[in-house]
Formats: structure tokens, C-alpha cells, sequence
């Protein structure tokens, strides 16, 4: 398995999280009083649908961009019946929808596998003038809970030197202005905390979608990792996961 490959795991990333519909609304509501209209998003890197199901739950309308077939199947039956999202390949670097037609681009957890600068002259094409950009991931905020933190001391055990690959925890205001560049302006940073109740069977598949760590500790490692889990969730049936949804957002210079 290769680094952002999710080919092999899309029948288990749908089973993650979704995001903070509190910081969701926040956004959506400055973007329609900016802008002074209705809007049509895009969420590019859609993935199985995780942000754009929140997305639709918040009341809007738009695209779904995915550059992976077997993660944009699953989108697309999560969605069967309706007609609120219209999904498309693509990526980030090339979406493939007409210039001008859209009020905000969301990523949600996929900004960090992008071409950034190519990403950002993509989506100033596809904005409407002064549309707007939201970088967003969905962290565990294991520091609220000791039990998570207990299986990521474990993980770092058995993979000493990992190197994660997600930008969620350790991305900064700083970092996003030069991946967002010159077409965009006035960046601003939100989170919010928020919790999960999940069964425990959901909570091991959500492992079982993670990439980054499956490719460094190698497949028999990572099944190591997958079994201690299970052991120390042992007398657990239902799990708490407590997460932090972080997004930047900035406008569209033209």
C-alpha cells in the first residue's frame, strides 16, 4: 500500500467522523453575509461523503469532487436518492467543474495531500468573484481522554519513528498563509471540540481506514497495532472519541 492510496480502505473510512456542525454553521453563516446570497459549495477530496453529508446537514447544495473510485462509490451510495450533491472525478490540482461556479470549496482532512500552490489557482477558478476557501480536519483530541492516549503511546512504541502524514493537529495559521498564497486574503482559524459515542466494531474500522500508519509499520505491524487496540478496549462495548474540527478559511482576491 502506497501513501494516499485509499483504495483498499474506503470500505472502512466510512465509518469516520464527521465534522463540528457548530463550526460548519459558523462559517456558512459569515460566507452568506459576506457574500449577500445563497451558496453553492464544492467539496473537493470529498472522499465517502464524510463532509459533504455534514455539508447537506447544514442545508447546502453542490458538488462532490473525488479523485478515488472506489472512495467516490461509496459517496455516491451514501447519497443514492438524492439529488442535494452531484458527484464528479477529480482533484484538487484539475476539478473538472466550469470556471466560475461555485461560492466556497471545502477540503475536509485532504488539503495536505495537494499540490497546494496548483490548488489554489484551481480554485480560484472555480470561485465566483470573492467566493471563499475552508481547509478543515478532524483530529482526535486524545489529550482529553486517557484511554487514547494510552493507544497512541502504544502505536508510537511499535513504530518509534512515525511520521504522520495528516496536517489536522500540527497545522498552523502561519503554515496555511503560504500554502494559501497570493489569491487568497484575510485567513482566519476556528475549532471546535466536539465527542463521539461509537460502537467499538465502528471504532476499529476507523482504524482500519488510517493510511499513514498501516505504510510505516508494515502490514504484519500494523495488524500488532490493530490487536493491542482490541486489548485494551477489551471490557469496552462503546467507545467516547473525543475530536477537534480546525478549519482556515480566506476569500478569493478577484
Amino acid at each position: 500500500m502506497k501513501h494516499g492510496d485509499f483504495t483498499e480502505l474506503a470500505k472502512f473510512y466510512v465509518d469516520r467522523p464527521g465534522y463540528s456542525l457548530v463550526l460548519l454553521n459558523y462559517i456558512k453563516s459569515y460566507i452568506k453575509a459576506e457574500l449577500g446570497r445563497d451558496i453553492l459549495v464544492a467539496d473537493v477530496g470529498a472522499g465517502t461523503g464524510k463532509l459533504t453529508e455534514n455539508l447537506e446537514q447544514i442545508g447546502l447544495t453542490g458538488y462532490a469532487v473525488e479523485p478515488n473510485d472506489a472512495m467516490r462509490q461509496e459517496g455516491i451510495n451514501l447519497f443514492t436518492g438524492k439529488n442535494t450533491f452531484e458527484w464528479r472525478a477529480g482533484s484538487a490540482e484539475s476539478t473538472g467543474l466550469p470556471d466560475h461556479c461555485v461560492d466556497w470549496v471545502l477540503m475536509g482532512s485532504s488539503f495536505h495531500w495537494t499540490d497546494a500552490p496548483r490548488a489554489m489557482e484551481e480554485f480560484q477558478r472555480i470561485l465566483k468573484p470573492g467566493g471563499f476557501f475552508t481547509a478543515i480536519w478532524n483530529p482526535r483530541d486524545i489529550q482529553r481522554s486517557d484511554i487514547h492516549m494510552k493507544i497512541e503511546g502504544m502505536i508510537y512504541k511499535e513504530v518509534p519513528n512515525m511520521k504522520r502524514v495528516s496536517s489536522g493537529s500540527v497545522m498552523t495559521t502561519e503554515i496555511m498563509v503560504q500554502k494559501v498564497g497570493n489569491h487568497f486574503k484575510d485567513l482566519m482559524f476556528m475549532e471546535c471540540m466536539h465527542d463521539e459515542v461509537m460502537s467499538k466494531e465502528r471504532y476499529m474500522n476507523i482504524w482500519r481506514s488510517v493510511n499513514d500508519i498501516r505504510v510505516q509499520a508494515g502490514e504484519e505491524g500494523f495488524q500488532r497495532i490493530l490487536q493491542n487496540i482490541e486489548d485494551i478496549l477489551k471490557d469496552d462495548s462503546e467507545i467516547s472519541v473525543p475530536y477537534k474540527s480546525r478549519a482556515w478559511t480566506a476569500q478569493c482576491c478577484k
